[in-house]
């Protein structure tokens, strides 16, 4: 089936396409509307603009050059910072002028009287008479200039600073063109193969529950002497943890399915169906993602398949920690929402359990879109899978992805605050790789004992069909 999956044509990969009202959107200060009063402007609004704010014509003049008396700001008498809109004024003043023109509110004078003293100390009283006296002392709304000017403005500002203080542009130590198509590349698999709204996964068993509430199980044969070891390893893996699940319907409807208090072990099974189709659907869009990025198709077929089987749980593990909800332990996959509960109520019992706090650990780290991504390439590019034979090509592809990842952290991450990340997400990869491993063998002895696992789960977990 995996062989099959992976020879099949680019063109049939059951790609999931998400529709663009579906895609982030970028949220910024133009997404809303500013209606609040003077009062609540912090200084940084007024600070930030720096002096990129106004149009080229009317240079900026520091209030101070030239050794003279300090100027004064037209508007309310404050210390001035040089021309804006065409007047020597404060920053304050400055702000202020800028942010009522783009408002283009109607304002009133409170006290009706339209002639109010504009002070520093009376400058927040009265917005109406100190616009009014800002356009009398000939600040003007077409020098204000767009979004887009202000912020290539302030770049250029940026530029022309770090040439005088002798500090490299930052392109020049930044992503090399080779680096920037592979993370193109992976960001589109990503974008096609990953739904984060889950809402391709429909076909999928429920957890089956009486009206009371009470599960019904579907009870293994008693075990033998032989499985008594298994079930009793099953049972101190995994009793302490009992996952439920929340779907709500189309209809804004909730369906609550929530494991019985025993923990007997046997409320394992009743979740089994339904993890095994999440499961199935999520190792189909790594699949899927692997077909995508081009180094992958050039490898033989054999080589394709171990990576996959290597893999697909960690590259699973990351995709469903950029839906999870460190706030709540939850994740939110669609319409499903799962979280792992606790029978004991002890919140660190439950991050005793390595998947868990590999979550945890993971969301703390509040990785961009591209750093999970190139997580994903380097763990789907091990040599040292089992079968690869291409081991040399595997390695050199797996470097150039690390080294691709520790040259956008450090273009793109504000240092010293971040000169860590690369080290700690390498140490995430590695500690991942070892729960794969003892994930891998908690579910080959439940499978052992109660099969469930779907045909391409068995495949990828080399499980042989009895």
């Amino acid at each position: 089936m995996l062989k099959a999956m992976l020879a099949s044509p680019g063109a049939s990969m059951s790609v999931m396409r998400i529709p663009e009202h579906q895609r982030s959107c970028p949220r910024g200060p133009e997404a809303k509307l500013e209606v609040r009063p003077e009062e609540s402007w912090s200084h940084d609004d007024l600070v930030h603009c720096g002096d990129a704010d106004s149009t080229p014509g009317k240079p900026t003049v520091n209030a101070e050059e030239g050794g003279g008396a300090p100027h004064i700001c037209r508007v309310c008498g404050d210390k001035a910072t040089g021309y804006h809109f065409n007047v020597m004024t404060c920053e304050g003043c400055k702000g202020f002028f800028r942010r009522a023109m783009k408002r283009n509110a109607r304002l009133r004078c409170p006290f009706r009287k339209s002639s109010c003293e504009i002070t520093q100390k009376t400058r927040r009283q009265c917005q109406a008479c100190r616009l009014r006296k800002c356009l009398e002392s000939g600040m003007k709304k077409e020098m204000i200039m767009s979004d887009a000017a202000v912020e290539q403005r302030r770049a250029l500002i940026r530029r022309k600073k770090q040439e005088r203080t002798g500090m490299q542009p930052l392109e020049a130590k930044g992503l090399t063109e080779e680096q920037q198509t592979m993370i193109r590349e992976l960001m589109d698999a990503q974008m096609k193969t990953f739904d984060t709204t889950f809402s391709h996964f429909k076909n999928f068993r429920l957890p089956e529950v009486l009206s009371s509430g009470h599960e019904v199980l579907e009870s293994p044969q008693p075990p033998s002497v032989e499985d008594g070891t298994k079930w009793s390893q099953i049972r101190e893996d995994l009793c302490s943890l009992k996952v439920s699940l929340k779907l709500r319907g189309e209809d804004g409807s909730i369906w609550n399915y929530k494991p019985s208090a025993e923990a007997s072990g046997k409320e394992i099974f009743s979740m089994l169906p339904h993890m095994a189709d999440m499961s199935t659907y999520m190792f189909k869009g790594i699949i899927n993602f692997a077909k995508v990025i081009s180094h992958f198709r050039d490898l033989p077929i054999e080589d394709q398949i171990s990576l996959l089987k290597g893999a697909a749980f960690e590259l699973c593990q990351l995709r469903f920690n950029t839906v999870f909800d460190a706030e709540t332990g939850t994740w939110e996959c669609g319409r499903l929402s799962y979280c792992l509960e606790d029978p004991a109520g002890g919140f660190q019992q439950l991050l005793l359990e390595p998947v868990l706090k590999f979550h945890y650990m993971l969301k703390k780290l509040q990785l961009h879109k591209e750093e999970y991504v190139l997580m994903q390439a380097i763990s789907l590019f091990s040599p040292d899978r089992p079968g690869v034979e291409q081991r040399s090509v595997v390695d050199q592809l797996q470097e150039r992805f690390t080294i691709a990842l520790k040259a956008y952290i450090e273009c793109n991450r504000p240092q010293p605050g971040h000169r860590f990340l690369f080290l700690k997400i390498m140490a995430m990869l590695t500690e991942l790789r070892s729960i794969n491993a003892q994930h891998t063998q908690r579910l080959l002895r439940i499978h052992d004992l109660h099969p469930f696992a779907t045909p391409l789960m068995q495949e990828l977990l080399s499980i042989s069909e009895n």
